[in-house]
Order: structure tokens, then sequence, then C-alpha cells
């Protein structure tokens, strides 16, 4: 059997499928390849993937299709099987769900749905699905714990996500649906995406331009690298949540979980760009700008839910990390 992974172009996605290649395990990817971003990017993620099954003699077959539309994703999956789902595909970018809603209701909350009636109908042993650290809002309190209540999103696409979480947790209730979300703090890493302050803020220093600092310079992301959240999503992947069974009203807790998966760590935004600034080699011209509609100052995530059950444990600190992003940069943009 195999692991379905939709969003197999995109950047968490991709990082997810070497690493299910690397052990051996099959995997179909699915994508729609939209133009959100530079669809050669991913392109190039979809090539690495199918030299890395060739070159291991592993098993990867990537299916284009947008799972926003159910019908088309029936055909794609038609005779296709796999008995596990890793759910990463969705219209991303909170300044973005500002410009262009209607892409997050379709991607987000349409598309979110007709995975969970695959995962239903494939009776799939477990679902893990992306939700992100954009839910906690306007929350003040840090670290941001996933007990905390969420009910005051400050976008449209940290409503999306929040919106997921609770439609997975009726699936789970409904029909004892194994389901997992994963609230991501700020991945970055080779093969990121270009939309994210890291890249931006690279490509404009190489090529001599300012860079716009939103919050004043005064923000702080729980910067994760990528191949800390991609051990954190296997395990998760690996390890369904518990259900007793029971299906009376008031009775068991779902098979529902939801975890954060960060770096533990809240560091200034300022720092992050010391860091870019030293692995180019050329100071930034920093435009200081105020806060972005949408965007929360701070972030940082209590990690200890998952530390816990799955005995996640990220060990790549920023200082390693953005030199590793850098380096990447360079190397696939021929610098």
């Amino acid at each position: 059997m195999a692991v379905l992974i939709t969003g197999a172009a995109g950047f968490i996605g991709y990082s997810c499928a070497m690493r299910l290649l690397a052990r051996g395990t099959a995997v179909i990817g699915i994508d729609s390849v939209n133009d959100y971003y530079d669809p050669t990017l991913k392109r190039a993620r979809i090539a690495k993937l199918e030299t890395e099954a060739r070159d291991r003699g592993g098993d990867f077959r990537f299916v284009q299709v947008d799972f926003a539309d159910h019908e088309a994703l029936e055909r794609a999956l038609d005779g296709l099987a796999f008995d596990k789902i890793i759910h990463l595909g969705a219209q991303a970018g909170v300044r973005y769900s500002i410009e262009n809603p209607r892409a997050y209701i379709q991607s987000n909350l349409v598309g979110h749905l007709n995975m969970l009636e695959v995962a239903r109908h494939r009776k799939v042993a477990h679902m893990a699905y992306a939700s992100s650290s954009s839910v906690y809002g306007g929350n003040d309190t840090l670290p941001f714990r996933v007990e905390d209540r969420v009910d005051h999103p400050l976008s449209l696409y940290a409503a999306t996500k929040k919106s997921d979480e609770l439609i997975s947790e009726t699936y789970a209730h409904l029909y004892r649906l194994p389901l997992t979300g994963l609230r991501f703090f700020t991945v970055y890493g080779p093969w990121g995406r270009p939309d994210m302050a890291m890249w931006l803020f690279t490509k404009a220093i190489f090529e001599g331009r300012p860079i716009q600092v939103f919050g004043e310079g005064n923000m702080r992301r729980d910067f994760t690298y990528i191949d800390d959240i991609v051990s954190g999503v296997i395990a998760c992947s690996d390890t369904p949540p518990a259900d007793d069974g029971a299906e009376k009203a008031g009775g068991s807790k779902s098979p529902h979980a939801v975890y954060n998966i960060g770096n533990h760590r809240s560091e200034e935004l300022s720092h992050m760009i010391d860091l870019v600034e030293a692995a180019c080699g050329k100071k930034a011209i920093r435009e200081l700008q105020g806060m972005q509609p949408g965007d929360v100052r701070d972030t940082f995530a209590d990690i200890s839910a998952i530390q816990r059950d799955l005995g996640y444990q990220p060990s790549t600190s920023i200082d390693v990390g953005v030199p590793r992003f850098v380096d990447w940069y360079r190397q696939y943009h021929g610098l």
C-alpha cells in the first residue's frame, strides 16, 4: 500500500514525499500545479521526486488534479490503492487571502471536505492534514497552546484552517475516522516557497533591492526548519489517534488529534534578517513598514503535546537553518 500526499508539488508535501521514498514507502502524489507561485519550481520538485524514486528503485506516482474538483479527483484516484493520506495541499498565505478570498473557500474548505470523503469511503487508517498557527489569531498569551481558544481568526486563511479542524472533528465523530491536524509554525528551508519572507529577503538582497520589513521590524516568529517539520509529520502519520469505538453522543472522544508543530523558539524578525545578510554576504536595505492586514505580531509554539505523544523534538536553530536555505537558493539559481 502507499501514502497519498496532496500538495506533493508544494514545499512541505515534496519534502515529506522525499522522506517517505527514502525509507522505502510507496507514494502517490497529487497537485494542481497552479500558478499561485512559479509552477517551474513545483515541476522541479516533482522531477526530483521522480529521480529519487528511480535511483532508489522506489515507487512514486504523480497525478496532476485539483482536489477541490471532486469528480476529477475521483477519476484521478480510480484504481490507485493507498491506506494513509497526508493532506498538505491548500491555498496558502495570509495576505493573498485578502485579495483572492474565493480561492481559499474552494481549496481549503471544498477541497478539505473532498479529501475527508476520500478518506471515509476508502476507509484509510489515518489522514494527517495541515492546519496553521494562524488559527491563534489575536491570542496574546505565549506560547500558543493547543488548548487555547481559537475563536478570533484575523484572516480568512486562518478562518478556513480553523474550519478544517471543526469539519474534521465532525467526521472523526460520525465515522470514527482517525484524523490529525497539524498547526504549522513558519516553515522554511531548501525548496521553500517564494512568497515567504525568507525567500523574498534573500532574493531582494542578492538583487540589491530594498526589503520591506513589516511590523516596524518588531515581529517574532517560531521559525521551523523543514527537516524538523517532516519528522513531525511522518511521526504523526505513523501514529493515528486512538479510538475506543464508542459512537453514542457524549460517549468517547473522537479519534481526532490536533498538534502544534514548531521549533518552540520565538525569534526576532530582525535576527533572521541578520542571518540572511551574513549568508548572502551583503547588507539589506531595510524599509520599515506597519503591520499588514491579517498578520499577527508574535508566534511561539508550545509543542509539549506532540513531544509527549509522538516524541517530536526539533533540533535545527535558525543559526543553522538560514545559511542552509541561502546555500540552496544560490545553487538553485546558479548564483
